[in-house]
């Protein structure tokens, strides 16, 4: 199950990266929770339910016209899935642009998104795994 599910992250993130909240939803859980990190996180903001995710994806969207996240590294830790690689962002406003490591950690249960937890930096995500560098 765990290949299923390293697959099923790399779509949700190529969902991100197409800015395709619908898409990226179908992968999820009904009650699947999105805590961002850095430039989409507001005021320690959790997402709660496929609906506020999409919205809550829309909005950072919105903020940024460009938003892509670059795989370096996928690690398969069974129920879970931490994506190590860049995050790429450019205001729209401002043109300000960002390119920063960046580390997702996926929980998924039957195959689904249940938890999605963003960390500015690769060491923190390894840490929120029990891993180290």
């Amino acid at each position: 199950m765990s290949e299923e599910n390293v697959g099923r992250v790399r779509a949700a993130v190529e969902a991100w990266n197409s800015r395709d909240a619908e898409l990226w939803t179908e992968y999820a859980a009904p009650e699947v929770e999105w805590m961002p990190a850095g430039p989409a996180a507001v005021e320690g903001s959790v997402y709660r339910g496929r609906e506020q995710v999409a919205a809550g994806l829309r909005s950072v969207w919105e903020a940024w016209d460009v938003v892509s996240f670059e795989e370096s590294e996928i690690r398969d830790l069974d129920e879970t899935v931490l994506w190590l690689g860049r995050l790429k962002l450019r205001g729209a406003a401002s043109h300000v642009e960002l390119d920063q490591e960046f580390a997702v950690r996926f929980v998924l249960r039957e195959g689904k998104l249940l938890t999605v937890q963003a960390f500015t930096g690769w060491r923190q995500g390894l840490g929120a795994v029990g891993l180290s560098e």
